[in-house]
C-alpha cells in the first residue's frame, strides 16, 4: 500500500485538483479517500503498474463524482469570514441596529392608536386584512389604507 501511494499519489493529486477547482486541501482529501478505497479492495488492484494506475484513476474519478454529488445534495458551506463581509458585520452594524430600533420605537409611539392596533393585528398577530377588519369593525379597505399610511410613517421615522 505504501508503494502504491508513493508511485501514484502525486499524479492523483494533480488529477483531482481539477475536480476541486484548484482547492488543494479538498484534492488531498479525495486522494486519501481514493487510497482508502484501494486499501479496502487491495485484492482488486491489478498487478501490472500501468493497469494499476488506470484502476486508481478510475477509483479517484468515482470518489470525486461522489464528493460532488454529496455537496450538491446539501446546502453549501459558507465561511464565517465571508458572511461577516457579505452582511457588513462589524462594530458599526451594532450601532446602526440600535439606532434603527430606537427610531422604529419612536415612530411606532408617534402613530395613532388605530394605526398601532392595525399594525399589531397584521404584523404581530399575523392576521389577514379581512380578519383584522372583522375584529376592529371597519371595512377591509380602511384596514389596508391605514396599514399603508402607518408603514409609510414608520419608514420615514427609521430613515
Amino acid at each position: 500500500m505504501t508503494d502504491l501511494h508513493i508511485r501514484h499519489s502525486a499524479a492523483l493529486l494533480s488529477y483531482l485538483t481539477g475536480f476541486t477547482n484548484g482547492n488543494r486541501q479538498s484534492a488531498e482529501d479525495l486522494v486519501q479517500e481514493t487510497m482508502l478505497r484501494a486499501w479496502r479492495h487491495l485484492d482488486s488492484v491489478p498487478a501490472e503498474e500501468e493497469n494499476e494506475r488506470r484502476w486508481l484513476f478510475t477509483v479517484a474519478r468515482n470518489v470525486a463524482i461522489d464528493s460532488i454529488r454529496r455537496k450538491r445534495a446539501r446546502p453549501p458551506e459558507v465561511d464565517l469570514l465571508e458572511t461577516d463581509a457579505a452582511f457588513g458585520a462589524g462594530p458599526d452594524t451594532t450601532t446602526e441596529t440600535v439606532v434603527a430600533i430606537d427610531s422604529l420605537r419612536r415612530g411606532f409611539r408617534g402613530l395613532s392608536s388605530m394605526h398601532r392596533r392595525i399594525l399589531s393585528e397584521l404584523y404581530v398577530q399575523g392576521r389577514t386584512a379581512g380578519e383584522t377588519a372583522e375584529r376592529l369593525g371597519v371595512p377591509v379597505g380602511t384596514v389596508k389604507s391605514r396599514a399603508h399610511y402607518a408603514m409609510r410613517s414608520l419608514r420615514a421615522a427609521v430613515a
